[in-house]
């Protein structure tokens, strides 16, 4: 399978250097721009590019008009990779049509893994992305995780995570429902198929135990809403 083409626009040349490394690391062809315009013309030229990373403060057209653009023809994903940290500044990258927002100075492992998780979901839900064929019906995904119920297969940034039945049927009741908010007893009695009778403390065990394997590197997967329950973000 050829490898995946990734679009790296930063006006710094070590930063896009560094991160072409990385990336290049990982297994996937690296085009790196030191201007959104020339980023745009490489875009327009390489037809298979799966994914774009893009810096905001840029000479010229700076990032935020480019991922305007972009999304004019394309739905490929767009990581802003930007110096520019406050919430406001993420709230309008993400407007403009980005799907993640990572701030300098970051960790290189880190957005390779978010670089990943854009691909991933990209490459499942869109049969034209460029992958090799795929039973995506069975295939579910939220934020770093992907699931398969027929194979019990779960991945968690890309790492194959080896969960007990009951852990798993309790994730996949949570990925497959995702953004909704989950009682202890709720999960109790949709995993186990009983009414609760002081549940509560065995679905923390399990919770517990299931964020130990999935939330690789401190990452946060599993939410909890105090005084409700846990919830997956979709």
């Amino acid at each position: 399978m050829a490898k995946l083409k990734i679009l790296v626009v930063d006006d710094d040349k070590e930063i896009a250097e560094l991160v072409q490394i990385h990336l290049e690391s990982e297994g996937y062809q690296v085009i790196t721009a030191h201007d959104a315009v020339t980023g745009l013309n490489i875009l327009s030229k390489e037809k298979d590019i799966s994914l774009a990373v893009v810096d905001i403060m840029m000479p010229g057209m700076n990032g935020l008009t480019m991922c305007d653009k972009i999304r004019e023809k394309s739905p490929i994903p767009i990581i802003i990779l930007s110096a520019k940290s406050t919430d406001l500044d993420k709230i309008v990258g993400l407007g403009k049509g980005a799907d993640d927002y990572v701030t300098k100075p970051f960790n290189p492992l880190e957005l390779t893994a978010r670089v990943k998780s854009q691909l991933r979901r990209y490459t499942l839900l869109n049969p034209n992305a460029g992958l090799e064929n795929t039973d995506n019906s069975k295939m579910i995904v939220a934020g770093p995780l992907t699931m398969c119920k027929d194979t019990h297969m779960v991945t968690s940034y890309d790492k194959e995570i080896k969960l007990t039945p009951i852990e798993f049927d309790i994730l996949y009741l949570m990925v497959s429902n995702a953004g909704h908010v989950f009682s202890t007893d709720e999960i109790f009695e949709r995993v186990w198929n009983e009414k609760t009778f002081e549940a509560n403390n065995t679905v923390m065990v399990h919770i517990r135990r299931i964020r130990e394997k999935i939330e690789i590197g401190g990452a946060r997967i599993i939410e909890t809403v105090w005084g409700v329950g846990y919830k997956i973000e979709k």
